[in-house]
């Protein structure tokens, strides 16, 4: 079975596990870009989503200059492509981590090209909560935090878990855009030691694993959405 293994994914084999270039510390580094930037970049597109409904015209705290605040700075970055982003903020990735390229310096990029996806997924994931649920908790005198923790984010819980995977699945994609330029991980293994050597085994094995992590984080986020599901019911 290994040699047959060998035989058909040679580049395979000849990168190896471990060392400069390997496998396992390509799979490191894409699980460690995801991570980071998944708690960073979700951290600020929670903030901004929630702030978002909070001060929206229907929501409890109306403010119409914080509203167009939140609103503003999630669609300029909506708006800006990943690749010109990576480019675009250069300067700021150097000032905070003291370089431009790696793994550790693709995290600013990618938690701000993820944050603006979250917040909007965040804003929708609240707006389906009940009118008439914030309206009773407010009746019986529910404080501005009972509201956002004991309402907003209880009762979207379910919802706000698939958004999150959802989003967890395109930073994956981000990663992959990010180690291709350099940033290290599956999409460097797949670019730089597959595509521009014309190892096709190998690209087609880091796409696999890819899609494995893919499938893991969705199949994880289906079964704690119906559980969530499930305790709002």
């Amino acid at each position: 079975m290994t040699e047959l293994f060998a035989k058909y994914f040679p580049n395979v084999v000849y990168q190896g596990w471990t060392g400069d270039g390997g496998w396992l510390p390509a799979i490191g580094q894409t699980l460690y870009m995801t991570f980071w930037s998944a708690l960073f970049g979700g951290i600020l597109g929670l903030i901004f989503g929630i702030g978002l409904v909070l001060t929206d015209e229907d929501g409890i705290t109306p403010n119409n200059n914080l509203f167009g605040f939140f609103d503003k700075v999630v669609s300029l970055f909506r708006a800006i492509p990943f690749i010109i982003l990576l480019a675009f903020i250069a300067p700021v990735t150097n000032l905070i981590v003291g370089t431009q390229i790696g793994t550790t310096a693709a995290l600013v990029p990618l938690s701000l090209g993820v944050f603006p996806f979250y917040a909007r997924q965040v804003q929708v994931a609240l707006k389906s909560v009940d009118q008439g649920i914030i309206e009773a908790a407010q009746s019986v005198g529910a404080t501005f935090s009972d509201l956002v923790f004991d309402v907003y984010l209880r009762e979207a819980r379910a919802e706000l878990v698939r958004v999150t995977t959802v989003t967890l699945i395109s930073l994956i994609g981000l990663t992959a855009m990010a180690g291709a330029i350099g940033a290290g991980g599956l999409g460097n293994m797949a670019i730089a030691y597959g595509y521009n050597r014309f190892a096709n085994d190998t690209t087609f094995v880091a796409t696999l694993l890819v899609l494995v992590l893919v499938l893991l984080v969705q199949l994880i986020g289906d079964v704690l959405a119906k559980i969530f599901n499930h305790k709002n019911s």
